[in-house]
């Protein structure tokens, strides 16, 4: 591989190396090698790119090097989000409710629990600084509150990936898409914004963690209320109380007896374990959605 010349070539030469590693960790290593890249040219105004980068290489490393640290360090980062899983179990039953030893279910009920309050203020944030922006764009302060905007947005999409990989385990960047670049004209640098398609499909992604928030929040709350409702009504009726008390339209019913009292804490133990499979399933699906939306390059 021919050495870069460019900024852009290096960057494409260490995209090319990381092909087929996880988008996010490739996010992170351009962001990295771009702003260090830009940060040596600035301190070396007298020298050209081919200049730099014929110094830098030497010490930052060839794009197939920098790949490289990126990858063994990739490894460390998956065992450090991904612990590993419980030991498999052959039985049926060992695995229905094997769930609860799972590390990531808990972590996927709580932020089911979690998203209907970020849900809100995503979609809060959203409307508003869209509502502004329009609003805002025939004055002259317009141009710098879009910018301050979208540089929300972007500060909040990787606020939103610290937690999804912490609760879901899924791979998040830690870095934007790209390097703020100095000395770049500020009209340039709005452009680049607009046309990011990253920038929108984050938005899309907040505007959609309102009802996404609503429908986890009460998936949540309705099966597990249900589930240990039914779980404790033995507890219940051993206190005098009915585990169910109706009396709708003339018609009565107060029970059940301990049998079905039995029965019912049956159910409820099988259906709480059956909606921990299910939160554990809208955790992962969830956990893929983001990485589409919010992670440079993933849905390609």
């Amino acid at each position: 591989m021919n050495a870069p010349r460019t900024i852009a070539e290096y960057l494409g030469q260490l995209r090319s190396a990381l092909r087929g590693a996880d988008a996010a960790l490739i996010q992170d290593a351009l962001y990295d090698a771009e702003e260090h890249l830009r940060a040596e040219l600035a301190e070396q105004p007298g020298r050209s790119e081919a200049q730099m980068l014929e110094h830098v290489v030497g010490s930052y490393g060839a794009p197939e090097e920098v790949a490289e640290i990126y990858r063994d360090q990739e490894v460390r980062i998956q065992r450090a989000i991904r612990p590993p899983p419980p030991p498999p179990r052959r039985s049926l039953a060992g695995r229905f409710f094997g769930v609860a030893a799972d590390g990531r279910t808990w972590g996927a009920l709580f932020y089911l629990l979690l998203s209907l309050a970020t849900g809100i203020f995503y979609f809060t944030w959203a409307v508003t600084g869209v509502a502004l922006s329009a609003g805002f764009s025939v004055l002259i302060i317009g141009i710098p509150f879009i910018v301050l905007f979208f540089s929300s947005v972007r500060g909040l999409s990787l606020l939103e990936g610290r937690i999804v990989e912490a609760m879901l385990g899924v791979r998040m960047p830690r870095r934007p898409p790209y390097a703020a670049r100095q000395g770049e004209p500020l009209l340039r640098r709005i452009g680049a914004m607009f046309t990011d398609p990253r920038s929108w499909s984050t938005l899309l992604y907040m505007l959609l963690m309102l009802p996404l928030g609503i429908l986890y929040f009460t998936v949540a709350v309705t099966l597990l209320s249900l589930s240990i409702g039914f779980a404790a009504a033995p507890l219940i009726k051993a206190f005098g109380f009915d585990v169910i008390d109706a009396d709708l339209a003339g018609y009565s019913y107060h029970g059940p007896g301990w049998a079905g009292t039995f029965g019912l804490c049956l159910l409820g133990i099988v259906l709480l374990f059956a909606s921990l499979h299910l939160v554990r399933g809208l955790g992962r699906v969830h956990g893929q959605v983001a990485k589409h939306l919010l992670v440079a390059g993933a849905a390609a």
